[in-house]
């Protein structure tokens, strides 16, 4: 029997090719799109969870009630080992870095990698698995290292490279020798190794510390990341007590008046950061995924329900010749299930063939073929059942209770059977179409908005440099000074300058400031940038009153600092003029500074969050320096980058020429939002394609259904214009109900996004009315394609159709 119904689902399939075509590739599209996401979602979900004792792994973090005074992911140095110490029967273990950038060399081989400078838990506390060495030692060495295999061949060409030795130049030691003692396999994305931007592959003892900087370790700074794993069956709540406790008795009055520490699990932590974007980037492509998905099911659905109505004189011919109902019921439920089963085989093939192309709109490498049958192939088999259910229920329990009679006579029982439930389901479709397209436009002006937006500096043709041999001397300072100087001579280069930070969102140092003769606890936070004379002229800064350092006029003066407004309101001037060579100091620093210059706001970070007070030093007198800027003259930027680079080499040769325009550096701090542009750029045309397919469907089912109707109508004068009007009418007012369901949801819910950004664009009327109008316009056109045809019939053949 099974086989016989298979077989009538076949012929059935190949007598309606067209309309079956139209469901097997709309419904595919939707499960593959719905795949897609699925497994992305999936994969960020197991971020953090495949580590060792992941449930009870904790990173500390830190809420200041005052901007500025530390960062969100890091704690004071000591927190771990006195976590421990104090509290063992709480937690269990520890792990602490302290992040730096270095240049490492192996014979001809040098290279810039972030390195992380942590204890010796890190390997046995995470379950990094390891390639070579015993991870209970590898990290135990004064000078010992621990690489990644990628980084091992990248230096040595090779993975086994266990007590071999490489060269890293710090900026306190000079050139050191460190003794390679592990090699790890290549870590999966985790929020110890890829906390920060850059990714860590390259893993130093604490010993090495003191090549990098004096009392790192120390109740003096909350700038150190760390982590915690709990004793099972502890909370993380139970931290809290002794994280103030700890605090209260090691940190001063106003630390402990501001700072809040507080324990998150990895596996939340990792959803959690980068303000929420990942979770909500995840939530907002899975409410796609899921929207699009339920077009595709609310087109098959459609387009079966108007197919089934055609076969009652097949029904009723089976039910003369002895057919049960329950055997129509089986037929009919096959066919949807076959269906349903040939689209969800043709999503696995596109699945397959659009893999790496949605890899790289994320970012995020997806599972393979493989891997998403091992692990969807449940939901695969649950979709055919559902979807093929939906589909095949009407036909089966309600067409098959037809009498023969009417069956036969090939008579619905009412001529607008089934007609308002299809137009829900069809005004269903369009409100997704359009919350998908407006929510797209949207999002695109947003991030455009960010990148076009006045940053209150230049970032074209600005090209920066990180790779820099750092020797934190006054000497050093001085040579850099006069190599910025000579690359600053160079054809095709306008200005140059020294710095510690640049505006990459990365400007972690603060202090408090407040002006000389006021009391000390009124002081404000500051963020604190650290550059020389020139980092105005090569940013495009403007000034708003007195002069950057020493640019253009006067001398060096180690006291001076320049400000920008923020600041200049939060101490109280009325006007930049009033704060020019005004005496400032900070809390718990013995000099006096002068404020030099005042400077217009600019952004050093992401749109998140309002700019914030800031205070800029100068390198001579700190001492420390990461980057070279430098602005490059309008014409051939490449020949100016070819000059650079081979003077570089020449005074540098045993140091990498690592550089990056500065809007690419801008864009990886928008590299989420970006992805979800494309995201749903990509919704917005599957959906596009989803509801013009079934669009296609149901008006060319529609008019085989009304050829007499037409046929008559032409008969009694009606015209080509008016009878394709007679269609457009029926879906116009399904365009009005649907926009009028997507725009309120549309604008709450991207309101909702932009509302975590500090500076956005307005949302205004106009995305709204060009996509309603635009979505409108392609669907007319479809149907008008779709009913001229029938409408220039001769009336004679169209009233013979019977």
């Amino acid at each position: 029997m099974l086989r016989n119904y298979l077989k009538i689902a076949w012929r059935n399939l190949l007598r309606r090719t067209f309309y079956s075509l139209l469901n097997i590739v709309g419904l595919a599209v939707g499960i593959t799109f719905a795949l897609l996401i699925g497994a992305y979602s999936w994969g960020e979900f197991q971020v953090n969870r495949t580590l060792r004792n992941a449930r009870q792994q904790c990173l500390v973090q830190s809420r200041w009630t005052e901007e500025n005074r530390g960062m969100d992911i890091t704690s004071f140095a000591p927190i771990g080992p006195a976590l421990k110490a104090e509290y063992p029967t709480l937690v269990a273990d520890y792990y602490r870095f302290y992040g730096v950038s270095a240049t490492l060399s192996k014979g001809e081989n040098h290279f810039r990698e972030s390195i992380q400078i942590g204890d010796s838990t890190m390997l046995t506390m995470f379950g990094f698995p390891m390639l070579h060495g015993n991870p209970r030692t590898a990290l135990t060495g004064p000078n010992s290292v621990v690489l990644t295999a990628d980084k091992a061949v990248k230096l040595f060409g090779k993975t086994n490279v266990l007590n071999e030795s490489l060269t890293i130049e710090t900026p306190r030691g000079g050139k050191q020798a460190f003794l390679v003692t592990g090699v790890l396999q290549s870590l999966p994305n985790n929020s110890v190794s890829h906390l920060l931007t850059e990714n860590n592959e390259v893993f130093m003892s604490m010993g090495g510390v003191d090549f990098f900087g004096n009392d790192v370790f120390s109740w003096q700074n909350p700038y150190i990341v760390t982590y915690v794993e709990l004793q099972p069956g502890v909370a993380p709540q139970a931290l809290e007590k002794p994280l103030a406790q700890l605090i209260a008795r090691n940190t001063p009055a106003d630390v402990q008046k501001s700072l809040t520490a507080y324990v998150t699990p990895l596996p939340d932590y990792y959803l959690q950061s980068n303000n929420g974007l990942i979770r909500r980037m995840m939530t907002t492509l899975a409410v796609v995924g899921l929207f699009i998905l339920l077009m595709a099911v609310v087109n098959f659905v459609n387009l079966s329900l108007g197919t089934s109505a055609t076969r009652l004189r097949e029904i009723g011919v089976r039910k003369v010749l002895g057919s049960l109902r329950s055997q129509l019921t089986a037929q009919f439920l096959i066919e949807a299930l076959a269906l349903t089963t040939l689209a969800t085989v043709l999503s696995i093939g596109l699945y397959a063939l659009f893999q790496s192309v949605f890899s790289d709109i994320v970012g995020k490498s997806l599972p393979s073929l493989g891997q998403l049958l091992m692990t969807y192939g449940w939901v695969l088999l649950v979709l055919i059942l559902v979807i093929g259910g939906l589909a095949g229920m009407y036909p089966a329990l309600y067409l098959s209770a037809y009498s023969s009679v009417d069956s036969l006579k090939g008579k619905a029982r009412s001529v607008r059977e089934g007609l308002w439930f299809r137009r829900g389901l069809v005004t269903v479709q369009f409100a997704i179409a359009v919350f998908v397209f407006v929510g797209a436009v949207l999002i695109s002006r947003q991030i455009a908005w960010f990148f076009t937006s006045d940053l209150g500096f230049s970032k074209e043709a600005v090209l920066t440099v990180s790779s820099l041999p750092r020797t934190w001397s006054k000497e050093g300072v001085n040579r850099m000074e006069a190599v910025r100087d000579q690359l600053a001579r160079l054809p095709g280069v306008q200005s140059a300058s020294l710095s510690y930070e640049i505006p990459n969102g990365n400007v972690g140092n603060n202090g408090q400031l407040y002006r000389q003769g006021q009391d000390s606890t009124q002081a404000v936070n500051v963020s604190v940038m650290t550059t020389d004379e020139q980092f105005a002229q090569t940013y495009r800064i403007r000034l708003r009153s007195g002069r950057f350092f020493h640019a253009g006029q006067g001398s060096y003066d180690s006291t001076s600092l320049v400000i920008n407004e923020a600041a200049l309101r939060a101490l109280g001037y009325q006007t930049p003029e009033a704060a020019v060579n005004q005496p400032v100091r900070f809390q718990g620093v013995p000099l006096t500074y002068q404020i030099r210059g005042v400077v217009r706001d600019f952004h050093v970070g992401t749109m998140h969050k309002a700019i914030q007070p800031m205070v800029i030093g100068q390198v001579q007198a700190a001492n420390i320096y990461r980057f070279f800027s430098f602005r490059l003259a309008p014409g051939n930027p490449h020949q100016a980058i070819t000059r650079l680079e081979r003077t570089w080499r020449a005074l540098f040769p045993d140091a990498p020429f690592n550089y990056a325009f500065m809007d690419e550096t801008l864009q990886q701090l928008y590299q989420t939002e970006l992805q979800l542009e494309k995201a749903a750029y990509v919704a917005t045309g599957l959906a596009l394609l989803i509801v013009l397919l079934g669009v296609v469907g149901l008006v060319s089912l529609s008019v085989a259904r009304r050829t007499k109707e037409v046929g008559i109508r032409k008969v009694l004068g009606a015209s080509v214009p008016g009878i394709i009007g007679l269609f457009l009418r029926e879906y116009a007012w399904t365009m009005v109900l649907a926009n009028l369901i997507a725009w309120p949801l549309t604008y709450w819910l991207v309101s909702d996004w932009l509302a975590d950004y500090a500076y956005h664009m307005p949302v205004t009327l106009s995305p709204f009315v060009l996509v309603g109008a635009g979505l409108a316009l392609i669907t007319a056109l479809v149907i008008s394609l779709q009913v001229i045809k029938a409408a220039l019939v001769n009336p004679v053949t169209s009233l013979r159709s019977e």
